[in-house]
């Protein structure tokens, strides 16, 4: 019999019971295969795909325990293909090697090979590399699982050979329909215990595994082992044997894959939006999650310039002392700092004047020719520098009526140009008001 790598078991066999709940109750068929209607519903592209027996090689890109790997063994089962499943965080080359010469005695017979490689964002360049020959003239079927952005994990030679398609997080009612058959499957599943759980405490398990159905299923198990221990003759999950199970929360997240800046992003954009509650809901997040509090400090200076600028001043002083309040007294005492601060920014008047102004800058030292800088405004602390014009027609602007001169400070090409143009709300209403009254001493003057 042929030798491969990590070979498929027979899908019409019992799992083995020692196996871990979630993995015995994996579906087998399409039809058992819940949340990703999108892909699967009658007339999606990959229902269609499959029943035509054309698969491509794809890449699926979800979260954990959304179904990649069960989806794609469902595949290999309904298109009768051989299937082969090689982990980035294990396999080399050198297995990549191994799996294209067995491909290629299978195709002889007549046989497709589908590889799953899970975690594929995990192999680098030159190992990625190693399948676009083999994915290029149909020797071997690719799918790839992974939980980050192909677009950046994935090369683009592979990227363009391959079809990528997106897998969603499971609802808490999928999750729930899972749980269900879990706890009334005498084979494979939890019937035989005959565990009582109420509805609200499945409820509370689904809620805990964010989208996950490898979590829900651990949880599960767990926690109806306890109950066994504790319940022998009638085992009942309660509240506190849940509590006791799931312990703590593990958050979805990776402070340098795209959930960081997904993230990142969110907090912004509530920011910008005056939102304060989404604002706070969003730092916690990250918080919790174990970003780097000062990465966080950062961005909040950042956007006590760009969003907010002359409309608060006050707003940058703001962010400058959290970031300075976290640096001294580190975590988790300084999340209150940049709470503080996240509530002050997003409360505060918004305007991107200062941004705009300053990007009205660059494209003007982008687009114009650099002129020297006027005669007038140079110093001139030698004789020479005097005779060359240095400082000739400079009006000292204490001295003028109103403290302003009629004199102009940009070089001549650029001559009248207005860069920062104040908006309406907060200090800024102010500072326009302001500005007309220097624009009118001028003119006297």
């Amino acid at each position: 019999m042929e030798k491969t790598l990590f070979p498929l078991s027979d899908p019409e066999q019992l799992a083995d019971a020692s196996a871990p709940l979630a993995d015995r109750m994996r579906p087998t068929r399409l039809d058992e295969i819940l949340g990703q209607d999108h892909l699967l519903g009658p007339t999606k592209v990959l229902r269609e795909i499959i029943a035509a027996d054309e698969i491509p090689s794809m890449i699926f890109w979800g979260p954990p325990g959304s179904g990649k790997t069960t989806l794609a063994r469902v595949i290999a089962k309904e298109t009768k293909s051989h299937f082969v499943a090689l982990s980035a965080v294990l396999a080399g080359v050198k297995d990549i090697k191994q799996v294209r010469d067995e491909a290629k005695r299978r195709r002889r017979a007549a046989v497709r090979t589908l590889l799953f490689v899970d975690e594929i964002h995990r192999f680098n360049k030159a190992q990625q590399d190693a399948f676009l020959p083999d994915v290029e003239s149909g020797v071997i079927t690719l799918i790839g699982a992974t939980t980050e952005n192909p677009s950046f994990e994935v090369i683009s030679p592979l990227l363009s050979r391959s079809r990528v398609l997106v897998l969603k997080p499971l609802s808490d009612e999928h999750l729930l329909q899972i749980l269900h058959r879990a706890l009334r499957n005498n084979e494979v599943g939890l019937g035989q215990w005959k565990i009582q759980v109420s509805e609200e405490v499945l409820k509370q398990m689904a809620a805990f595994a964010n989208g996950d159905a490898r979590i829900a299923l651990n949880s599960l198990e767990l926690a109806a082992q306890l109950a066994r221990r504790r319940g022998r003759e009638a085992p009942v999950i309660t509240t506190e044997i849940l509590q006791e199970a799931l312990q703590q929360r593990t958050l979805l997240y990776d402070r340098a894959g795209e959930e960081h800046y997904n993230l990142i992003s969110a907090l912004h954009k509530s920011l910008r939006n005056s939102d304060m509650d989404a604002s706070l809901y969003w730092l916690a997040r990250m918080l919790e999650a174990g970003e780097d509090p000062l990465y966080i400090a950062r961005r909040l200076v950042r956007f006590a310039s760009e969003d907010v600028g002359l409309a608060d001043p006050a707003a940058l002083g703001y962010a400058l002392d959290a970031m300075e309040a976290v640096d001294f007294i580190g975590m988790p005492e300084g999340k209150l700092a940049l709470a503080q601060a996240v509530l002050y920014l997003a409360q505060a008047p918004k305007s991107n004047s200062l941004y705009v102004a300053y990007d009205r800058v660059l494209d003007d030292i982008e687009r114009s020719r650099n002129d020297p800088v006027p005669l007038h405004l140079r110093n001139a602390p030698t004789a020479l520098m005097k005779d060359l014009g240095y400082g000739k027609g400079y009006r000292y602007a204490h001295d003028e009526e109103g403290g302003v001169a009629e004199m102009d400070c940009l070089p001549e090409s650029l001559k009248g140009r207005r860069y920062y143009r104040p908006g309406e709300r907060g200090m800024e209403k102010a500072i326009g008001e302001r500005l007309r009254e220097i624009e009118r001493k001028k003119q006297e003057s």
